[in-house]
């Protein structure tokens, strides 16, 4: 591990939680820190914005579980729930020319150009969720509602839903699945084994009901380019792309509109400024995006060789985190005032939370798409929207991956009016 020790390595509580306060007792002993996962298993995470930038883009750090020794000698056993992060096969685990192959099968479905072609689309179904919220909060005999049951969910989920061509009927089970596989990290080895067995196969139902009735969707596309060529995508790089998109497509940009929602409901002069004009919903992106991420600490990357790293050297083979939520408020690069929520912040666009370098997130352009549709309707067409609890009282994600909060209760109108 580190070459020098200044503290005991933090053991990660498995239940997770709001990440900032650790974030911050451990950036401040320096921007990496040695942990223990769940399971018993060290490991390190990047936490400062400067370590965590060179850190996502440097030549000797790896995707490829390969580059972890403990994960292929029987040091960590084969039940870890974790490891479903470093078995899955597509772009994520792969590293050069694999990675740039996979890459390009999909590359072309998230460009700027291709993205805004689904603009209309997407509000379409904003306009529809947001009657479905509102009818939800009318039928309360308090008014209240659940955002991310109503709208924060069902928007990207059947955004990327459509994009890959899978019917109606499977889209609530597999959020279901990718929250057990990919989110909740209090889960037993046999649950998230079950959860990834069960993906699989509905994976596989959904690709072969595109190779058998194929039609202009991203799936079909991947098995397009696999037949036309065998060996360009393999049958689990398929589903694995397949889970990779839905999971990536849908469980960030779900927590990206919850916490931007919370983030306004909480400082309604911040709300202000939007509405008055003075800062844009793109502002309000960025800045959430810093400021409370929808990913806290995402795993694995591994040394290819020990590394220097502010100070601390990372052993080859560790596997290492990045901690996006820490680095976002990170007062070294953001400033003295990093853990104050500001939409007119001056540099906030320059946030790691979609990555950095090679790995960056192919779905960036149909994340802030999705999100600046989704708050400039809901606070237009609900001004007055407002939390419906405490926000203190409000239950997090069970993940030290995710961060956001379990349900969202609003009340879209405000009760003085009613």
């Amino acid at each position: 591990m580190s070459s020098h020790t200044p503290a005991p390595a933090h053991v990660v509580d498995p239940v997770g939680g709001c990440p900032h306060a650790l974030n911050a007792e451990l950036r401040a002993r320096g921007p990496v820190a040695d942990i223990v996962l769940p399971g018993g298993v060290p490991a390190a995470v990047v936490l400062g914005h400067d370590a965590l930038k060179e850190f996502l883009s440097h030549p000797d750090v790896a995707k490829d579980a390969r580059h972890c020794p403990a994960l292929n000698d029987g040091t960590i056993p084969a039940d870890w729930p974790l490891r479903v992060f470093a078995n899955a096969q597509g772009m994520h685990t792969a590293d050069g020319a694999d990675h740039r192959r996979l890459r390009s099968l999909v590359g072309n479905a998230f460009t700027a150009r291709q993205v805004e072609r689904l603009r209309p689309r997407i509000e379409e179904l904003t306009t529809a969720l947001l009657d479905d919220l509102g009818r939800a909060a009318a039928e309360d005999p308090d008014g209240i509602a659940d955002l991310r049951t109503h709208f924060a969910l069902p928007l990207p989920m059947n955004v990327i839903c459509e994009l890959l061509g899978v019917d109606p009927e499977h889209r609530g089970r597999l959020h279901d699945l990718t929250y057990t596989v990919v989110i909740a990290t209090d889960t037993t080895p046999a649950e998230v084994m079950a959860a990834v067995r069960e993906l699989v196969e509905l994976l596989g139902t959904i690709a072969a009901a595109r190779r058998a009735a194929p039609g202009d969707d991203l799936t079909s596309a991947l098995i397009a380019a696999r037949e036309d060529d065998g060996d360009r995508l393999s049958e689990a790089e398929l589903i694995g792309t397949m889970r990779l998109m839905l999971v990536a497509g849908h469980e960030t940009t779900l927590n990206l509109i919850s916490n931007a929602v919370r983030a306004l409901c909480t400082h309604r002069d911040q709300l202000a400024l939007v509405l008055e004009g003075k800062a844009t919903w793109s502002d309000v992106v960025d800045e959430t995006l810093r400021w409370d991420g929808p990913v806290s600490w995402f795993p694995f990357r591994y040394p290819t060789h020990d590394l220097s790293l502010g100070g601390t050297v990372i052993r080859q083979g560790t596997p290492v985190l990045a901690g996006y939520t820490a680095a976002g408020r990170d007062e070294a690069f953001h400033g003295p005032d990093a853990d104050r929520f500001d939409v007119a912040r001056p540099g906030a666009a320059r946030h790691l939370s979609f990555g950095q370098g090679v790995h960056y997130c192919v779905g960036a352009p149909l994340a802030r798409l999705e999100a600046t549709i989704a708050l400039e309707r809901l606070f237009t067409r609900f001004p007055d929207l407002d939390l419906a609890v405490p926000e203190a009282e409000l239950l997090r994600q069970r993940s030290f991956i995710g961060n956001s909060v379990e349900a969202l209760p609003v009340r879209p109108v405000c009760p003085i009016r009613r």
